[in-house]
C-alpha cells in the first residue's frame, strides 16, 4: 500500500540522495493525518452546533469534577489561550447558554465558569460522535497496533508537553 508521502518522499531522494529523509515518512504522515482529522473534527462538531475551540472548552469543564466549574485561568491552562480570548470565548458559551459564570466560593473577587446542563448535553453528544468517527479512521488497526501507535506517538509528543 503506498500514499502521498510516499511519493514526495521519493522525490525528495531523487532531488537530493545526499539528505537522510526518513523523518519525512514518519511527520509528513502526522502532519497529513492532522489535517484529516481537523476536517473530521469540524463535520463532527457541526453536527452538534460547535466549533473546536468551543468543544475545547465544554470538554474540559465536562471533565472537570460535578459541579463541572472551573476558574477562567484554569480554563486558559487547559486550552492553552491566552487570558483575553477565553473572556471572550466564555462570554460567548455563555450568551448561548452552555455554560455560566457563578461566584467562586472560595473567593469573592474571582469566578468559576460552570457548565450548563445543555452544555452537558451538547459536549457528551458531541463526544460520542467524534469517537465513534475516530474509532472508525483507526479502523485498520487492532487494539495492539491501536496501543503500540499511541505509545509511539506518546514518547514523541510528551517533551513538547513538559
Amino acid at each position: 500500500m503506498e500514499d502521498e508521502v510516499d511519493g514526495l518522499v521519493e522525490g525528495w531522494r531523487q532531488a537530493m540522495p545526499g539528505v537522510d529523509t526518513s523523518p519525512l515518512e514518519v511527520l509528513s504522515r502526522v502532519t497529513r493525518l492532522a489535517r484529516h482529522l481537523d476536517r473530521q473534527r469540524s463535520i463532527v462538531f457541526a453536527r452538534h452546533d460547535l466549533e473546536t475551540w468551543t468543544f475545547d472548552v465544554l470538554s474540559a469543564l465536562r471533565r472537570a469534577h460535578a459541579p463541572h466549574q472551573l476558574s477562567p485561568g484554569q480554563l486558559v491552562a487547559q486550552t492553552l489561550v491566552t487570558s483575553g480570548t477565553m473572556t471572550n470565548r466564555i462570554d460567548h458559551l455563555e450568551q448561548r447558554g452552555l455554560v455560566r459564570r457563578r461566584p467562586d466560593p472560595a473567593d469573592a473577587r474571582s469566578v468559576r465558569v460552570e457548565l450548563t446542563a445543555a452544555g452537558r448535553r451538547r459536549v457528551d453528544g458531541a463526544l460520542q460522535d467524534l469517537v465513534q468517527r475516530e474509532d472508525a479512521i483507526l479502523g485498520a488497526l487492532d487494539t495492539t497496533e491501536r496501543a503500540t501507535l499511541a505509545g509511539l506517538l506518546r514518547r514523541v509528543v510528551a517533551p513538547f508537553d513538559a
